[in-house]
C-alpha cells in the first residue's frame, strides 16, 4: 500500500492560479501561450480558449501565432462572456488580453479562486509605449508573470516596444510586419523622434 504525504495531498489538489505571458510584438507570447496550453491538453486536463472577436488576423476562430502554430479558440466580444464558457474547465487560455474591457480583471480572479488554472497573453504597452488595457493590473494580480522580449529589427538586441510603422493614431491597430516592428529602448525613442520629425 502507498501512503502519499500531506504535501503530495496538497499538491496534487486542484489550485487556481494567474499567470500573465507579456511582452512586445514578434516576441512568441501567443507560441508560448499555446505551448502552456498544449502540454495541458497532455495532460488530459480540460482546457478552453478564448480571444477577443475583433481579431480576425489569421483565423476568425482559432488562435494563431505569427510563427503559423493554432489552438482552436472561442472568440467572445467581452470579458464577461468567458465565465458562460467555463464550467467544467481545468484550464483557460486567454489570448491578445489587451483587447478586453476592464472587466477582465474580475473574471481571472473569479476562475483562479474557483482553482482554475488562467493563462494570459497579451501586450504590454501600446505603440506609443503606454500600459496597454487591463494588462497592467492583470500583471499585478497574477501568480507568474513571464516578460518575453523579440528581437529589435534595427539592432539585434531584446526588444520590449512595439513601434507602429504607419501614420494612425487609434490606440488598437491590428496589424502585422507591415504595420509594427519590435525595437529596444534606444532604436525605439530614435524612430519616435524620427516619427516627429515634418
Amino acid at each position: 500500500m502507498v501512503l502519499f504525504s500531506e504535501d503530495h495531498n496538497q499538491e496534487t489538489r486542484r489550485r487556481g492560479r494567474i499567470e500573465v505571458i507579456c511582452g512586445s510584438m514578434f516576441s512568441g507570447k501567443t507560441e508560448e501561450l499555446i505551448r502552456r496550453l498544449k502540454r495541458a491538453k497532455i495532460a488530459k486536463q480540460r482546457v478552453e480558449i478564448f480571444k477577443p472577436a475583433i481579431d480576425i488576423r489569421y483565423s476568425d476562430a482559432d488562435v494563431v501565432s505569427h510563427d503559423s502554430n493554432s489552438i482552436a479558440s472561442t472568440p467572445v466580444d467581452s470579458s464577461a462572456s468567458i465565465l458562460l464558457f467555463t464550467s467544467e474547465i481545468d484550464v483557460v487560455g486567454i489570448d491578445e488580453a489587451q483587447f478586453f474591457d476592464n472587466g477582465l480583471l474580475d473574471v481571472c480572479n473569479e476562475l483562479a479562486n474557483n482553482g482554475v488554472r488562467v493563462i494570459i497573453a497579451g501586450l504590454d504597452m501600446d505603440f506609443r509605449g503606454k500600459p496597454f488595457g487591463p494588462m497592467p493590473q492583470l500583471c499585478a494580480i497574477a501568480d507568474e508573470v513571464s516578460k518575453v522580449h523579440a528581437i529589435c529589427v534595427k539592432c539585434g538586441q531584446l526588444a520590449s516596444f512595439s513601434h507602429r510603422t504607419v501614420k494612425n493614431d487609434k490606440q488598437v491597430l491590428l496589424g502585422e510586419t507591415a504595420e509594427y516592428e519590435p525595437l529596444c529602448r534606444t532604436c525605439y525613442q530614435k524612430a519616435l523622434e524620427a516619427d516627429r520629425e515634418p
